[in-house]
């Protein structure tokens, strides 16, 4: 017997897989809607208690992993950096590879090298850096290199009243603050463990903006005082740490 066998034009009157049905278009926008109705029914105050949480939780996930506002609580930074400023620090700033620099103002945990607090401080020296003071200028020195800290150094201030002479250790940071005269940093931990030297893991980012009050807001910029220091004192020492005065 013969069967019968589809013509052309009963097999392109088949619709193709393509032209199969589909989901209407928005409903999986609507689901989202729905779920969001939901749950805003769930809790109370509606909509509004759930605007807050989200916001609350992008905030929380911005202070964790890229953003963090710091008061400034004392006046060892000024006179750029006033006592109650508020700055923001940028903890993205020495990850994926980069490193602080000298002359950045980070912010550090000083648990274990200045004490159970975070300080805000600037990076003088890093690893393998020879810091001298004073020179007979009566300047800072890095690496055979005189620094002129005039553009932030709190007026009136000598670059230090204690004379050190430290090699930072590869992976630490020499940080002094702002104000000399006013200024708990490194010169005051040179006989502490670690000799006064920050860890690099122990830094929480760099201080980039002042954001209040908003006559004071500004950008912090990387002075160029450090541009010409050499990245290591030619036929200076290479280790250790040390200190006189």
């Amino acid at each position: 017997m013969d069967t019968e066998q589809p013509t052309e034009r009963d097999r392109s009157s088949r619709p193709s897989d393509s032209e199969q049905p589909s989901e209407p278009r928005g409903v999986g926008e609507r689901s989202r809607f729905a779920l969001v109705s939901r749950t805003a029914d769930w809790l109370p105050g509606g909509r509004t208690t759930l605007a807050v949480l989200v916001f609350l939780v992008f905030l929380l996930l911005l202070n964790t992993f890229v953003l963090r506002p710091f008061q400034i609580p004392s006046g060892s930074m000024e006179q750029g950096l006033r006592i109650g400023d508020r700055v923001l620090v940028n903890k993205l700033a020495y990850r994926f590879g980069a490193e602080p620099r000298r002359g950045d103002v980070v912010v550090f945990d000083g648990t274990g090298s200045f004490g159970d607090a975070d300080y805000i401080k600037r990076v003088v020296g890093v690893g393998g850096d020879h810091v001298v003071c004073c020179d007979k200028e009566g300047s800072v020195q890095v690496n055979g290199r005189s620094v002129d800290e005039s553009t932030f150094l709190y007026p009136g201030d000598r670059p230090s009243a204690v004379p050190f002479d430290v090699v930072v250790p590869d992976g630490r940071l020499f940080v002094l603050g702002d104000h000399r005269s006013d200024s708990s940093d490194s010169r005051d931990h040179l006989g502490s463990p670690g000799g006064g030297m920050v860890p690099v893991r122990a830094v929480i980012g760099r201080a980039d903006w002042i954001v209040w009050p908003f006559s004071h807001a500004t950008r912090l910029h990387r002075p160029d005082a450090y541009a010409r220091v050499p990245a290591r004192e030619v036929g200076g020492p290479t280790t250790g740490t040390g200190a006189h005065g």
